[in-house]
Parts: structure tokens; sequence; C-alpha cells
């Protein structure tokens, strides 16, 4: 991995609250309302401009907890003023991370002016939705959501959804995609219920889920390509590029290099690698924090991520799967998160995760492949690519 930064996704912890209450977040602060000052959101962006490490095209995922309960026009003067600092030879795409609940008319303004990238949280009809997506006051939050989704479609907002599987779902791959197609929703992402900070899910361990996933997304895969009103399906859709693309260029995996992927909550702090690390606790690693970005500058952060054991771990477990695992080419190293969580260390190579989100879409596609290279009539594989505001789709694991 070079040592050298090329950041290409910076997310934004606005605030650390959410208006709701699912069941398996993960979040430890979600009842802190401190939200990140517009100061800190100048600095931020003047130290990624100036380091001249961002690539060419950054996207900008505003998440974690609900970024919808920061108004407006708390956006309006962020966006404004990103884009008067950014130079000419870097494009930035904002995205948001919603439960959908609070989505209204100025929210879709703000959407189509500055053509933002929209991803819902939704598990699919209400009664899956509703069985962890709960209001404070433990209601369903159905209704809600799919009123700012019909809000969304209304007036001309791309969007995709992102849909947490439990072991009710996995078993209702054609009641799932009845419903988005009944609702309008053509771009869909999957998240498998998993362990992450102090939720312990039920369903994440076990020898049948492959299994059971495997046949889910197959079955849902094809049933999608036969309605052909789905454009888009995430996790066949970005295992397609990783598998069939120029000869020489590797996969990338910006979850284990340096700052590749700067995340930055309401206070300041920065961590790197997997989001979902910034908020949690660990003396031994710091905390996952590398610094703040009110304090120091992003050469000093760069600096203290290299020589930090963080990263030392994460190399070592990269190099352990590189040396271990017949998917590495099309995974880059795994998520340094799960690896955390689901084997205790940084270090470890296969988890469940890396099994459901790279091996099970790869194993589908190559079948798939194979199947048509034996027709009679032979047709491509369509390489499609991201539908413009999904940035935020390529971060799995976020609901």
């Amino acid at each position: 991995m070079s040592a050298t930064p090329e950041i290409g996704m910076v997310v934004v912890q606005p605030t650390a609250f959410c208006n709701i209450a699912c069941t398996y977040c993960y979040l430890p602060d979600r009842s802190n309302k401190h939200v990140i000052a517009q100061s800190t959101v100048n600095r931020l962006f003047e130290q990624i401009f100036a380091s001249g490490w961002a690539c060419g095209e950054i996207t900008v995922i505003w998440h974690a907890g609900e970024p919808l309960v920061v108004p407006v026009s708390f956006y309006r003067e962020a966006f404004a003023t990103i884009e008067r600092m950014r130079p000419a030879s870097v494009q930035v795409k904002h995205s948001f991370q919603t439960n959908g609940t609070l989505i209204d008319e100025p929210w879709c303004d703000l959407f189509k002016e500055w053509q933002v990238g929209v991803g819902v949280s939704l598990d699919g009809p209400r009664e899956l939705h509703d069985l962890h997506r709960k209001s404070r006051s433990g209601k369903g939050t159905f209704d809600k959501t799919v009123a700012g989704i019909r809000c969304l479609r209304d007036n001309a907002v791309d969007f995709h959804v992102i849909s947490v599987l439990s072991h009710t779902s996995l078993d209702q791959p054609e009641e799932l995609l009845d419903f988005y197609l009944s609702e309008g929703i053509d771009q869909i992402c999957f998240n498998v219920e998993e362990s992450e900070g102090d939720h312990v899910s039920s369903l994440f361990h076990g020898p049948e889920l492959r299994k059971r996933y495997a046949a889910f997304l197959r079955r849902f895969w094809h049933l999608a390509r036969q309605s052909g009103r789905v454009r888009f399906v995430r996790e066949i859709d970005l295992a397609l590029p990783r598998m069939f693309r120029p000869e020489g260029v590797p996969a990338r995996n910006i979850q284990v290099e340096p700052l590749a992927m700067l995340n930055v909550d309401s206070h300041g702090n920065v961590s790197s690698f997997s989001p979902e690390l910034l908020g949690l606790k660990n003396a031994d690693y710091g905390d996952y924090l590398l610094g703040n970005i009110n304090f120091q500058t992003l050469p000093e952060i760069r600096d203290t991520c290299l020589a930090s054991p963080l990263y030392r771990d994460i190399t070592a477990g990269v190099q352990a799967c590189r040396g271990s695992c017949e998917y590495f080419s099309v995974c880059g190293g795994g998520a340094p998160v799960n690896k955390l969580f689901e084997n205790g260390s940084f270090m470890g190579t296969e988890t469940s995760y890396c099994t459901l989100t790279q091996m099970v879409p790869t194993d589908l596609v190559l079948e798939a492949y194979e199947r048509l290279s034996r027709s009679e009539t032979p047709a491509a594989l369509s390489l499609s690519s991201v539908p413009s505001g999904d940035a935020a789709a390529q971060l799995p694991r976020m609901p």
C-alpha cells in the first residue's frame, strides 16, 4: 500500500444524534445532539484540497447518526463553502445516507440543486421494516420512511435503498422485489445484520448463512433481471467491475489504505479505514483516532496514521489475506472493522462479512458467466456502472 494518501471518500458526521432507535444500530453516541461547526467543515476541506491528495473525484458522505436532523440551511452553507475552495481539478459529489423519515420538499430542492446522492434505509414492506426500525417511542417508522421515498420519487430525485436482511427476509426474495417495484425502487443494496460495536447479531454467524444468502441473492438477481425494472443491485453490480477489469489493474480497497477514506466526527476527530470505528473506544488503538482536524494538519494526521499500531495491524491483516484467500484479487484485504468484531483482531483473515459481500457475489457472477458461455446464444454480462448519486452504496454496511 502506498504511504501517499489518495483521498477518494470523506465521511462526515454532522451529528451523532439519530431521531429513531433501530434495534441493530451500532452507534454508541446516538443521543448526542452536538452539530459540527461550519468552521470545522471549512478547515477539513481546506486541508484536503491543500494537501494535493484528493482524487480527481471525491465523494462526501454525510452520515451517522441521522444527517437530516441538521437543517437544510446548514448544508447549503457547507456545500457553498466547499465549492468555493474546490480546485478545478477535483470534482466533489455529496451523498446522504438517511432513514428517510424527515424528507420533504425543501430537502428535495437541496438534493436537486446540488445533485446529491441519496440512500434511504428501508428493510422492505411494513412487517419487515418495523421489526427493527423503530421510533424512539418504540413505534414502527415504515409510514414516514415510505412517505419520504414517495417525496423523492415525486420530485424526480434519484435514490437507492439499503435493506438489512434478517432471518425472515432472507427467505423472501420474491416479496421484497414485489415491494420495491410497487414503490418505484430500482436501485437496491443489501446488508445482512451483523455484529458491530455493542450490537451482537443472532444471524451473522453459522454455517448455513452463506448458503441461505447465496440462494436469496441468486433468486433476487434472477427475478430483478427478468422484471426489466431494476437498474442496480449493489452486490452484483459492484462485483462485476472488480472481476472484469483491465489486466494488471488491482482492485482498490479504500478501507485498508491510509486516509483514502477520511472519517470526521462532529467534533473534528479524524479516523480512517472503516468508518464504523469512529466513536468506538479502545485504549490500545487510541480509540481509533488519528488526530483532530481543528488542531492538526492533514500531513500531521497522515504521519500519525502511518506510525500507528492501527495501520500496522491492518496492513498485517491485508498481507494475511493476500497469502491465504483465493478471493483477494477482487477484495483487496477485507473490512478491518469486521475482522475486529468477528475475529477479535485486525490481523485476521476471512469473516462472515467478506464471505457475504465478496465471495458470494463473486461466485454468483462466475456461475452466470459460465452458464452464458455454455449457452447456444451467449450474451455478455453487462458491466453496469454505479448509477449517478449512488456513491453511498459503495459502503456496504451503512444502514
